[in-house]
């Protein structure tokens, strides 16, 4: 009989593999190859951070402008993935969409079966390019609207959010839309990636590697937590029913969704960004009735329960600030954290190590076989 090996239920605290991309420090800090992200969101744009994570290295000025180059004449998609976008069930899930494009986009790959370092370099940047497209243009077509083409004078995340939307974001609109995608682009072996990387750990091509990521980030305990933050803060009708709301959820022993996370030990540091995101929009009558109940449930919590929101909290008021339905917010979550997710598969391409735990068997062994006509 061989030796009971230690369950470690979720993996928690398992180091799987070694990573220079980000450190999420317990005590309530985040990093993106060693810098701070608090002093990465308030002084960068987004593409500077997807090059940052890709390059490990920041980017000098020219170095950013060919990026952004490069990023603008990628966002086209291929006329055979938009016909597929426009005849996709309208009732279907919008993540599950992105994830049978994002699998479809291996079908034109211009590097074919190449697999060497630039070839997958190139990928990387083709799907950080095409992930915005790809939920822009499912968004204007279950509008039965046309996508309006990227403008080279607009930074990317400027572009994904007026092909989105369909006009132009102003100055407040596009600083929230690099804010929000600076602090989700990355967050250490966090479950989509993780799965990302096991993907890439067999050797499977990228676009592979980030379909297991977006069907993992789908989950509601994951990128659909925010979906549900946005439906019980519409369930509270009016900010004098959060307690009595909250009070009734603890009573149940439900789950509150938006508090809590398995890795901080205090604060998530996206929270306080996030926050004033919200509170730049709070001239917004139904945003400013958000974020009071937000501010009402995060006291009430913290009194009852002593935890703090996570990511998702405030980022479900962010996105309906700015015009998002609930069902594309973990669609968002996506276009931002495409840039971790490649990031991670290439650092998993140079480990080449297969990430295949064990498992503790706990069934019976030398059960006794019983044909089928004697059962």
């Amino acid at each position: 009989m061989s030796q009971e090996k230690v369950t470690v239920r979720g993996l928690r605290d398992v180091a799987a593999a070694d990573s220079k991309l980000s450190f999420v420090d317990p005590k309530g800090l985040l990093y993106y190859l060693g810098y701070n992200i608090d002093n990465l969101v308030e002084n960068v744009i987004y593409a500077e951070v997807a090059y940052l994570l890709v390059h490990q290295r920041l980017p000098k000025k020219q170095e950013l402008e060919d990026f952004r180059s490069q990023l603008f004449l990628e966002m086209n998609l291929p006329e055979p993935i938009i016909e597929s976008i426009k005849n996709s069930p309208k009732n279907a899930h919008p993540m599950s969409i992105l994830r049978t494009e994002v699998s479809h986009l291996a079908e034109f790959d211009p590097d074919g079966n190449e697999f060497s370092p630039d070839a997958n370099l190139r990928r990387a940047t083709r799907l950080i390019a095409k992930v915005p497209t790809i939920v822009a243009t499912l968004y204007r077509s279950r509008l039965n609207r046309s996508t309006p083409e990227p403008k080279k004078e607009f930074d990317f995340a400027k572009n994904f959010l007026y092909m989105f939307k369909g006009e132009e974001p102003d100055d407040n609109e596009t600083r929230v839309i690099h804010r929000f995608m600076i602090l989700h682009a990355d967050h250490g072996f966090n479950a989509s990636t993780f799965a990302a990387r096991v993907t890439a750990s067999t050797n499977s091509d990228i676009y592979s590697a980030v379909t297991s990521a977006i069907g993992t980030l789908k989950g509601p305990l994951h990128g659909g937590a925010s979906e549900k933050v946005m439906d019980m803060l519409d369930d509270i009708n009016l900010e004098e029913e959060v307690e009595e709301y909250i009070d009734g959820l603890l009573e149940q022993n439900k789950k509150i969704m938006g508090f809590g996370h398995r890795m901080y030990k205090a604060q998530d540091p996206r929270t306080k960004h996030l926050r004033g995101i919200v509170e730049d929009f709070c001239h917004q009558d139904r945003t400013s009735d958000l974020y009071n109940k937000c501010i009402s449930i995060e006291n009430i919590v913290y009194e009852r329960k002593k935890i703090y929101p996570n990511v998702d909290f405030y980022a479900a008021v962010a996105m309906d600030a700015l015009g998002v339905p609930k069902d594309f917010f973990p669609l968002f979550f996506a276009s931002s954290r495409i840039s971790g997710w490649v990031a991670h598969i290439l650092e998993q391409y140079d480990d080449a190590v297969l990430l295949r735990p064990a498992s503790n068997y706990i069934g019976e062994l030398g059960r006794v076989f019983v044909p089928i006509n004697q059962r």
